[in-house]
């Protein structure tokens, strides 16, 4: 039998309050905390669920031994989209994040050991592209043309936007076809650049979000466009600092934030979400609920079949999902002062690697790292004179068939190695913590169906409209924000689809009075 309750009230709710509409978010990701505080400065009750013991989604802090791991994002590019939040709760984000500016943005080293620094400012990009090939700099300023137009009309006009209906998808074709959106990224870097190396630098970033640069479509040129206007930044004190910064803003907006409190189901009545039942037994009663969970997960384990007539267990299992990753976080004893705060460290193949991870779902002997060191820019990430890492290898998801828990610890071996030939030569006497993530973790502490760590995977026919919808095509009362659902991962995606949830949300007037 279900223990009932009424809906979570805030501690500081005043008895006798009128009623407010009451809204549980499933997940304190980023989009889960944006979307979180915008429903209370809309005048929603909120409370948010989250399952692991801190807030926070892929963006959880581990610490051990003195050191500091940001378990994933760590790139922040839209600042703007932070500085939102706290404009709407009338406060300054400046007061509680120290934002700075990353110079390099990243170094992009290639497998013959030259490399790429890659920057906001015009002038020394054109010099470093001048470096590798003097006769690509025309065509990278065309490639920047592009990269702006899709940014205009792809990020400004359309990323904040639910695509709720059909209509919706008519509205936005025109610019889909003036960014030629079949097209694919990586077609883009080739028509104008000559140089292989050139074509890798201007195709990477779709990696970041789960997108392989063969098959995404062009318009994800706008991350360069995006990068260049406004910066790639780190918060001091790490990725934390924000999720830190937003749970303070939605507990100041009278929201409540519980820890430890998985969802098991999405109690649906009539075709409505009703509220959710915790592992623990306990329901608690909502008039809307959000999920920042995995979209698939959300679908095919937290709502019952009879529940869902588009999203089906055959739709969500026969979908196209991103890859995973592997993590390997350690700390040294000493600092390594050569290499810089994000560093792209490629193996000897691209396109036949994205098609092993992407499409074969084969584990390769070979792989291509994304090394973090933050400490490179903040002290405080690490003990004093030592530094902290994380080396991120892209894998494939959980239909490789890998037993991971028997295979990690040769595949860090083999990370370890190849760093140490590399950019960290002798680091391994020096190594004082270390543990790991692998697509096991992503299925069984994150609920990501298939251990995919972005969701479906961004190509045209599962993106805008085709991906799953802001508000619930099977629930009424049901909405979705993160990186699985309109307009996609990474921190400017799924702050932006806390946005587009506003959009399709009812105004708590009409929940309480019964036309919503």
């Amino acid at each position: 039998m279900l223990m009932e309750s009424r809906p979570v009230i805030p501690e500081n709710a005043a008895e006798g309050a009128p009623r407010k509409p009451v809204a549980l978010v499933i997940g304190s990701g980023f989009g889960g905390l944006a979307a979180a505080i915008r429903l209370a400065n809309r005048g929603y009750q909120v409370t948010v669920l989250e399952k692991l013991d801190a807030p926070g989604g892929r963006a959880y802090v581990h610490r051990r031994d003195g050191f500091v791991f940001d378990a994933g994002p760590t790139i922040v590019t839209a600042p703007f989209l932070f500085e939102e939040l706290w404009t709407l709760c009338g406060k300054k984000m400046s007061d509680d994040i120290d934002l700075r500016l990353m110079d390099p943005f990243y170094r992009v080293r290639f497998d013959d050991g030259t490399w790429f620094d890659y920057r906001g400012d015009e002038e020394q990009m054109i010099a470093e592209v001048a470096r590798f090939s003097p006769g690509d700099v025309a065509g990278y300023r065309r490639f920047l043309a592009d990269a702006e137009h899709c940014y205009r009309l792809g990020f400004l006009g359309l990323s904040d936007k639910a695509f709720d209906s059909i209509a919706d998808l008519l509205a936005a074709l025109p610019a889909m076809v003036r960014m030629r959106a079949w097209k694919t990224l990586y077609s883009l870097a080739a028509k104008h650049l000559k140089d292989p190396k050139l074509r890798v630098v201007m195709s990477l970033h779709p990696l970041l979000i789960g997108g392989n640069p063969f098959s995404v479509t062009q318009v994800y040129s706008l991350i360069t466009a995006l990068e260049k206007r406004h910066g790639v930044h780190w918060a001091m004190g790490g990725t934390g600092a924000l999720v830190k910064g937003l749970v303070g803003l939605l507990k100041g907006q009278g929201g409540t934030l519980i820890c430890n409190a998985e969802v098991a189901e999405i109690t649906v009545d009539k075709g409505r979400a009703t509220g959710v039942r915790l592992a623990s037994g306990q329901h608690l009663q909502a008039d809307i609920v959000v999920s920042n969970a995995d979209t698939a997960w959300t679908y095919r384990h937290l709502i019952k079949p009879e529940h869902r007539r588009h999203w089906t267990d055959r739709r969500v299992e026969g979908g196209r999902y991103s890859m995973s990753l592997f993590v390997w976080y350690f700390g040294t004893r000493r600092q390594f002062p050569d290499v810089p705060h994000h560093m792209m460290v490629l193996g000897p193949r691209y396109k036949g690697l994205l098609t092993d991870i992407f499409k074969r779902h084969h584990l390769a002997e070979d792989f291509s790292l994304y090394l973090h060191r933050p400490t490179a820019t903040d002290a405080s990430m690490a003990p004093p004179g030592c530094d902290t890492f994380y080396a991120l290898s892209p894998v494939p998801h959980l239909d490789s068939g890998t037993d991971w828990k028997a295979f990690a610890e040769t595949y860090r071996q083999a990370v370890a190695k190849h760093l140490d030939a590399t950019v960290l030569p002798g680091f391994e006497k020096d190594v004082v913590t270390s543990f790991v993530t692998t697509p096991l973790d992503f299925r069984d502490r994150l609920l990501s169906f298939k251990g995919a760590a972005f969701g479906l995977e961004p190509v045209l026919t599962q993106s805008a409209w085709f991906r799953p919808h802001n508000r619930s095509e099977d629930i009424r009362g049901l909405y979705m924000v993160g990186a699985s659902t309109h307009p996609g991962a990474g921190m400017p995606g799924v702050l932006a689809s806390a946005k587009a949830l506003e959009s399709v949300l009812p105004e708590p007037a009409a929940i309480l009075e019964g036309r919503a």
